[in-house]
């Protein structure tokens, strides 16, 4: 197994009320080079319950493409720059990615050797 194949990669996602709070935090992510690409897709229906009531709100997602070891870093830096009290934070491995893609987002993020 190559150096790069063996990098895992992670999708991260996260939601927001307002799309300008999506695409603040995505250039952060970018900034920081905690994710080589984020996604922002508007239009999602979330229902939910919260402090024992059932809630409805439209929502943005945001997905960050990342390596797994920077699961720490990037969920930590979401949590204190989101503004939600309790964001959604979730962590997906692909079973399966390009060779070729993952090499990118390993030279778009910063990993410590």
């Amino acid at each position: 197994m190559t150096e790069i194949q063996s990098l895992q990669l992670l999708i991260v996602t996260t939601s927001f009320s307002r799309i300008e709070d999506a695409r603040l935090m995505a250039q952060k992510l970018l900034d920081e080079r905690l994710a080589a690409c984020v996604q922002i897709q508007e239009g999602t229906l979330s229902m939910y319950r919260w402090h024992g009531k059932l809630s409805e709100e439209n929502e943005v997602l945001l997905s960050a493409k990342t390596a797994a070891c920077k699961w720490d870093e990037i969920s930590a830096f979401i949590k204190q720059h989101h503004p939600y009290e309790l964001p959604e934070l979730l962590g997906i491995s692909p079973a399966e990615f390009d060779v070729d893609y993952g090499d990118w987002v390993k030279s778009e993020i910063k990993i410590d050797t």
